[in-house]
């Protein structure tokens, strides 16, 4: 069956005012952090990055957010600047670039009000209300006539500049409760003039911009706005409003992108970028209610991972296209591929937010895609100057990683496992229900792994005599790491589990259970086990805000607001005892707390066994330790670590 058969809503050109657009694919607008940091101007990281998005096979390309003023508008270092007139130049690379794949190029303008870093302005940040309990007065202002004219002819200056510059489009962000979307909710304009009030009053000043920037925009250049369909704050702008100011909108757009959440509450911040926490297809009911309201083609963003996702969503007639960001960057040709038949080749996306989890202003990396965000350096992956036989020792992810990457660079490779097959600790890593893509990703990786051309060798034991007679050029460590289980007494009951055997269902797990260790591996295993029924408290002897920092904020949110919903109990202390039928805590301030547990599981983290692994490195010359067996950390940091190895032996 021929893609377009298999998938012909997605593969069917749309229209979007007078841009036609080869496919229903949108590239969601994502802040890659590769801009100038403090000017904002292209560099060439981003161009390559820019032509990747547009080599993904996408029809439309929509560069994240990207402020109409870099003295009060902005909220992320490293992103684009459209602000003068001497960026026309450089954007103009970006049009030349996106264009020769046959994509169309727009951008994501934003004004980010109130929800900036104030250290990124050089002056108060501008909301239509300043709220008490909202907003801090001293670094936020309400804004007044002459600022609101000198916004709207920032957005028409962009607009004017992108046209110069040879974009098809422009979105105007008017979502996630930035300065346009504050003046649409109730909850954060409180105005009394003719902008505050009504329905009809909140809307005006949106209105007007949407109006200066069509009459600038003429009939050739495509309009798009983002909005938040849902707020997902109690008060927030209903459906029937929303629908009603897009139907006022309707004469200045050609396009509806629908997102969700906003910046007032945690929780309503982690459904705008979702993490695997949260279920796929997130916004398309909502979309598909604004979009039998309203005249104009409708996009929806969130969850959104697969091109078979897309088709479900299009031939349901949900949505007229589909905006997608993380997955196409975890696989940066997945458009292409299944355009190509290759569906099985498609790299799947974790939905772990790696992509966002960099410092602030770091240029954007991906868990599964070492490439990704490193394209002026790896677009393509180097043939070696010189064949090599390479060892890799250990099957997880680092060691698949590494042996691809040898493999793709020309090498003879060889690939140990001490088990019975390839995975590692992606089988637990993946036994969340909601990791879908982690599990997806596993059956990925060892299907290309055992692809590769790699001799792959199960059940063989690493030792330094087993190395010396197979008498590799290089050898690259990749064992990883072991369970890592405390001096407690009682630590040798019957009832007390590791988090893999409770994972992984290996042990039975009773009604009340305490999970010693509170860290991303601990609370996962801790909301599994409470889904299922369990009564289960978690305990650490950190605090709860310094827990599970090593993701994504939006992911550490979301995971945080599900331990409490079902009804996980955190607890800080030091898990000291375990008798037969309880875990005794000891509490920050030294007083013992007696918890009833039918069954203890023990999260306290990983260590690599170096006393083994050292041996190991001593036989070839050229050796390499990678992944868990060198650091702990996420499949993430095991891919880039193994990747940067094997892409330069």
């Amino acid at each position: 069956m021929s893609p377009a058969t298999r998938y012909p809503h997605v593969f069917q050109p749309i229209r979007v005012g007078n841009v036609t657009i080869k496919n229903r694919i949108e590239y969601a607008p994502i802040v890659s952090n590769h801009a100038e940091t403090l000017s904002g101007i292209v560099t060439n990281d981003l161009l390559e990055f820019v032509g990747a998005q547009a080599r993904s096979g996408a029809g439309l390309v929509t560069i994240g957010s990207s402020p109409i003023d870099f003295d009060r508008a902005r909220d992320f270092y490293g992103c684009l600047s459209v602000t003068r007139d001497s960026d026309v130049a450089g954007l103009s690379l970006l049009a030349d670039e996106v264009h020769r794949y046959g994509a169309k190029l727009s951008i994501e303008l934003t004004h980010a009000g109130a929800i900036s870093d104030p250290g990124l302005l050089s002056g108060p940040a501008l909301a239509p209300s300043v709220i008490p309990g909202i907003h801090d007065p001293s670094t936020t202002k309400e804004i007044d006539r002459t600022e609101m004219d000198q916004v709207k002819q920032h957005w028409v200056d962009c607009v004017r500049r992108l046209k110069l510059a040879g974009f098809d489009m422009a979105m105007i962000h008017g979502g996630h409760m930035n300065l346009f979307a504050s003046f649409l909710t109730p909850l954060l304009n409180r105005r009394k003039d003719e902008y505050g009030g009504s329905p009809e009053n909140r809307m005006r000043f949106p209105l007007e911009i949407l109006g200066a920037c069509r009459q600038e925009a003429g009939d050739d250049f495509g309009l798009e706005i983002r909005l938040s369909g849902d707020e997902r704050v109690e008060g927030g702008v209903s459906l029937e409003e929303r629908i009603q100011f897009l139907n006022a909108a309707a004469p200045y757009i050609d396009l509806v992108n629908i997102s969700t959440g906003g910046f007032l509450d945690p929780q309503a911040l982690a459904y705008t970028h979702p993490p695997y926490y949260l279920p796929h297809l997130l916004n398309v009911e909502t979309a598909a209610r604004i979009k039998q309201g309203i005249s104009i083609p409708v996009s929806v963003t969130g969850g959104i991972t697969s091109i078979e996702e897309a088709e479900q969503v299009l031939a349901a007639g949900k949505a007229d296209m589909v905006a997608m960001a993380k997955a196409l960057i975890a696989d940066q040709d997945l458009v292409t591929k299944v355009k190509l038949g290759r569906v099985k080749e498609v790299r799947p996306c974790l939905r772990c937010l790696e992509c966002m989890h960099g410092p602030m202003g770091g240029p954007l990396r991906c868990a599964v895609n070492p490439q990704a965000g490193r394209e002026l350096k790896y677009r393509e992956i180097p043939l070696a100057r010189r064949k090599k036989r390479v060892l890799v020792i250990g099957g997880g992810p680092a060691g698949m990683t590494a042996a691809r990457t040898a493999r793709e660079r020309g090498h003879e490779v060889v690939l140990w496992e001490r088990s019975d097959r390839l995975g590692g600790r992606l089988y637990e890593a993946s036994a969340l229900p909601h990791k879908d893509g982690f599990r997806a990703y596993t059956s990925w990786a060892i299907r290309k792994t055992n692809e590769c051309g790699a001799e792959i060798v199960l059940d063989k034991e690493a030792t330094p005599e087993a190395i010396a007679d197979e008498a590799p050029e290089v050898l690259i460590v990749a064992v990883g790491a072991e369970l890592v289980v405390p001096a407690i007494t009682g630590i040798d009951s019957p009832h007390v589990i590791t988090v893999v055997e409770a994972d992984l269902g290996r042990e039975p797990v009773g009604d009340r259970v305490v999970v010693c260790g509170g860290g991303i591996s601990g609370s996962e295993c801790a909301l599994g086990l409470a889904m299922e029924g369990r009564k289960v408290k978690l305990v650490d002897i950190l605090p709860e805000e310094t827990l599970c920092r090593e993701v994504a904020i939006f992911a550490r949110t979301a995971l945080l607001k599900l331990l409490e919903d079902h009804g996980v109990e955190r607890i800080q202390g030091t898990l000291d005892m375990i008798t037969e039928s309880r875990a005794v805590v000891t509490d920050p301030d030294g007083s013992s707390t007696e918890l009833p547990a039918d069954t203890v599981v023990v999260a306290v983290g990983l260590r690599p066994d170096l006393s083994s692994i050292e041996p190991l490195l001593d036989v070839v010359p050229e050796s390499y330790l990678v992944g868990d067996a060198r650091g702990v950390g996420n499949i993430g940091a095991a891919n880039h670590d193994a990747f940067n190895v094997a892409v330069e032996v």
